[in-house]
């Protein structure tokens, strides 16, 4: 396994960070939303957003192996950011639990 160079790697991903920046929103995010928005209940909202989060960490562990492996086709750098994807999808959701738990609490103690 060759060493990894970190300036450079350092430089990929300011530089991916950038275009992420200047891009809009991709077709594969705007479908996401629109599905997102087509969905008849809240119940379908959240498994589908369970379902999105579980894809990205399996993904993320699919190109971690595949790196581990020496797969020429898996750059570091993808690897970084999908892992960081799936961490961040993987933090909203908790958020999003959280503050369901607190709502259902409050609604629970309201007086009748």
């Amino acid at each position: 396994m060759k060493p990894v160079d970190t300036q450079s790697l350092l430089l990929q991903m300011r530089s991916l960070a950038a275009q992420a920046e200047a891009k809009p929103l991709s077709t594969d995010v705007e479908q996401k939303l629109e599905g997102l928005e087509k969905s008849e209940n809240f119940a379908e909202l959240l498994a589908n957003s369970v379902r999105a989060v579980n894809e990205q960490q399996q993904k993320s562990a699919e190109m971690k192996k595949a790196f581990e492996r020496g797969d020429p086709d898996v750059e570091l750098s993808e690897v970084m950011l999908q892992a960081q994807k799936a961490s961040l999808s993987f933090q909203a959701m908790t958020q999003v639990r959280n503050k369901l738990v607190e709502a259902y609490k409050e609604v629970i103690n309201m007086p009748l």
